[in-house]
Parts: C-alpha cells; sequence; structure tokens
C-alpha cells in the first residue's frame, strides 16, 4: 500500500497532480484544498496518500496532511460514501469545518457539496454526526470555559439520552449565560425551555 510519495510535481490538473518519484510519474486524485496547497510545477512535494483498490480500479488519492487523510478514510468507511464523494466533501469543506457543520447538523451548508441534495445532505448528517464528532466536543458552545466544557458534554449526553438529537442537543445549548455557576441540571432546563420554544 502507498502511504508517503516524495518528489517533484510534474503536472497539476483541476483534481489531481503527477509526482515524479526517481523518473516513475505517480498520479493522485486531489481535494480542492490540497490543490490550493502544493507547490508549482518543477518543485518538491511531499504527499500522504491511500491507495484505492477494487477489483476494475487502482487509484491513487493524496492529501497535504493526515487530518484530510483521517477524514477521508472515516468517510469511505461509511456505506454509501464512496471516494469520489469524499474528495468532493474535502474539497468544500476542511476537516475542521466539516466537523463544524456535523456539530451543527447544518443541511443547508452539506447541500453545496457537488452531487448532494437536499434529501442527501440530511442523511449525511444523521450517518455521519455520531460517527464523526467526538462526543466530549459535539455541541459544545465556543466561548464555553475549560472547567464548564464537562458540565455542558454532561448536559448534552443527557438531552441525547432523553431522545433528542445530537443536532438539537447542540441547537438547545446555545446561548447559556456561561458567566453564571455552570451546573448540569441548570444546563439540561435552559436546554428543554430552548426545545420546547421550537
Amino acid at each position: 500500500m502507498i502511504a508517503w510519495l516524495s518528489g517533484s510535481v510534474m503536472a497539476k490538473d483541476a483534481d489531481r497532480i503527477i509526482i515524479d518519484v526517481n523518473g516513475v510519474g505517480y498520479e493522485a486524485y486531489v481535494s480542492l484544498f490540497s490543490l490550493a496547497q502544493l507547490p508549482d510545477v518543477g518543485q518538491n512535494v511531499g504527499l500522504h496518500t491511500y491507495q484505492h483498490v477494487r477489483e476494475d480500479t487502482l487509484q491513487l488519492f493524496g492529501f497535504t496532511g493526515p487530518a484530510e487523510k483521517d477524514l477521508f478514510l472515516r468517510l469511505i468507511s461509511l456505506t454509501g460514501v464512496g471516494p469520489k464523494l469524499a474528495l468532493s466533501i474535502l474539497s468544500v469543506f476542511s476537516p475542521g469545518e466539516f466537523q463544524r457543520v456535523l456539530i451543527n447538523g447544518d443541511v443547508k451548508a452539506l447541500t453545496t457539496i457537488p452531487g448532494v441534495g437536499q434529501k442527501g445532505a440530511k442523511r449525511l448528517v444523521l450517518e455521519l454526526q455520531e460517527k464523526l464528532v467526538p462526543s466530549d466536543q459535539g455541541g459544545l458552545p465556543a466561548d464555553v470555559p475549560s472547567e464548564a466544557k464537562p458540565a455542558f458534554a454532561e448536559a448534552r449526553e443527557a438531552l441525547v439520552g432523553l431522545g433528542y438529537s445530537p443536532a438539537e442537543a447542540n441547537r438547545a445549548l446555545e446561548g447559556y449565560p456561561v458567566d453564571t455557576a455552570v451546573k448540569v441540571e441548570d444546563i439540561i432546563k435552559y436546554a428543554l425551555r430552548n426545545l420546547a420554544s421550537v
């Protein structure tokens, strides 16, 4: 399995790069995110790679960083998400941005991925949210002090345990006044009031 390539850039296209490694040209498909970070033709480059092997297909995919490769591998491990869709996702969102989209259950943002409509975006949120968003991070407001994060995480888990979706729990936690004393039961009450007013 080819996991890394290092050589000089022979050619760059809209969705691929060819790297000369000691006289052998390797073609690797890349996201727009990676393509924008790659050097010009003739310059040296190092690329994390994944070799995709099927009965009638042998393709190489390249990534400028391990986070992008890791997300790609997790995406293609899911039913219905192949390398082409995974690369489309990575062309629209960086790994960090994609995680934030999932945390927020942002269906509208996912419809900006080529080939993903409203129905497909909802399916992606449902299937990926639990698998790709760490439970201790999901839905925690960005301005929550580090000492309050355990209480928020516990409250979020309680809401999910009550049958709310992770996206609903995330939205319900938004706007909690973190400058006050943080108690799990108070956070849950606040979130339930938010949910009841929707």
